[in-house]
């Protein structure tokens, strides 16, 4: 695809579970760039997104560098050359 797509990338983390290379895909709002990535490994959907396709409190999703403050309405438009990365947030105390 190229110049007029989004990438997405999971984190090593996250592939453990289910294996998903990097994703090119169209451009748009953030919700709809997620669900077309895990369309390659639709079982990463439920590590990613609640019962509510909310992102999981335990997920962080990084656009451009920037982390995603927003968990639900998840409508940013993104544009060809984006970047967007999902990672497991690591908890502990």
């Amino acid at each position: 695809m190229g110049e007029a797509t989004v990438t997405v990338e999971f984190a090593a983390s996250l592939r453990r579970h289910v294996d998903c290379a990097p994703q090119q895909v169209a451009a748009g709002p953030l919700r709809a760039v997620l669900e077309t990535a895990l369309q390659a490994a639709p079982q990463l959907g439920a590590y990613v997104f609640d019962d509510q396709r909310h992102i999981r409190q335990h997920v962080a999703v990084f656009v451009n560098r920037e982390m995603l403050r927003d968990r639900v309405r998840l409508d940013q438009p993104l544009v060809p050359g984006d970047r967007v990365l999902v990672i497991q947030a690591l908890t502990g105390g």
